[in-house]
């Protein structure tokens, strides 16, 4: 609750005439009088935003966070835009996502994650479809060790929990935030021994080689994929499917010709601001099948939910199997 005093000295190298060999620093000093707790939250936005630089995979994420530490503040500073942007690193969609949240912060409305309401009705449905369909194809596949690679808050991991074929379950995501949330919802303080020993949870990447995904029976890779750059495809097939290669793959993505029927979606809108694409079954299928044909996987197709004459269902699945 006591007031600092806090000065901030950051040097700038000036080199706007390189020509003339001279290089020129300047100190720029920040004062002010905070409380300790908010002066925390400045420095763990401003300090990155400075540097302009981080060490890991900025992932949609990186928005909460910022808002979380900002809250408060970050919507009234003059340089709101610039610190956003060197803060996510100049990812276009992510900076337009976290200054469109700020916006309504400021004037005082509610975001409703930025998606239309049927849009956001189906997925209410259809996210548990599309775990329950995938701890089936698990089952069926006959894994006793298994990996949830982009597992978020750990839904599907308390539903494999409760299957006692699954003796080792290992949650991977980018995020180090949502990884400690999955211990909170699975109240990891109150486990047995017994449970938590069949559990592991780390951060890694899909589109980076870890040597830990490695000797596993079967993957779970659920709403990953469209979250990534196209141009990232490559890297993420080769980390899973030439390096980490588990058994059996379970993928699942949206299918982009269901979208012309939520009628409040904008047309060649996405149902969510992070994704970067949504495929058709002809795109996808395509995709899957060169896959598996680099590195000897048998793939198969399944649909998610209620299944559309023209357009097919909402979700699509890929099953992989290797040789």
């Amino acid at each position: 609750p006591l007031g600092y005093t806090v000065q901030v000295q950051r040097h700038i190298l000036d080199e706007t005439f390189p020509a003339w060999g001279e290089s020129k620093y300047y100190t720029l000093d920040l004062q002010h009088t905070v409380t300790l707790s908010k002066l925390l939250s400045h420095l763990y936005v401003l300090i990155p935003a400075l540097d302009n630089d981080k060490h890991y995979f900025v992932s949609k994420d990186e928005i909460n966070k910022l808002l979380a530490k900002g809250e408060g503040w970050l919507s009234e500073h003059p340089e709101k835009e610039q610190i956003v942007n060197r803060y996510l690193l100049n990812f276009r969609s992510l900076s337009r996502t976290a200054l469109e949240r700020l916006d309504l912060e400021k004037t005082g409305e509610v975001s409703e994650n930025e998606e239309p309401k049927e849009v956001k009705d189906c997925k209410q449905s259809l996210h548990q479809k599309r775990l329950t369909f995938t701890l089936e194809q698990l089952k069926a596949t006959g894994a006793k060790h298994v990996l949830d690679l982009g597992c978020g808050e750990g839904k599907l991991i308390r539903m494999l929990l409760k299957e006692r074929q699954f003796e080792e379950i290992v949650g991977i995501d980018v995020s180090h935030f949502e990884l400690s949330k999955v211990k909170d919802r699975l109240r990891w303080e109150r486990m047995s021994e017994r449970q938590k020993a069949r559990i592991k949870l780390f951060q890694s990447s899909v589109v980076y080689r870890d040597k830990r995904l490695q000797g596993y029976d079967a993957a779970a890779i659920v709403e990953v994929i469209e979250h990534l750059d196209e141009d990232r495809l490559i890297a993420f097939e080769r980390a899973i499917f030439e390096f980490a290669k588990p058994k059996h793959i379970v993928l699942t993505t949206p299918n982009g010709e269901y979208n012309v029927l939520f009628e409040t979606l904008p047309e060649g809108q996405m149902r969510h601001d992070d994704h970067r694409f949504e495929w058709t079954r002809a795109e996808f299928e395509t995709w899957a099948k060169g896959v598996a044909d680099r590195h000897n996987y048998s793939v198969r197709f399944l649909a998610i939910g209620e299944v559309n004459e023209k357009v097919g269902a909402p979700s699509q699945m890929a099953v992989f199997s290797k040789y």
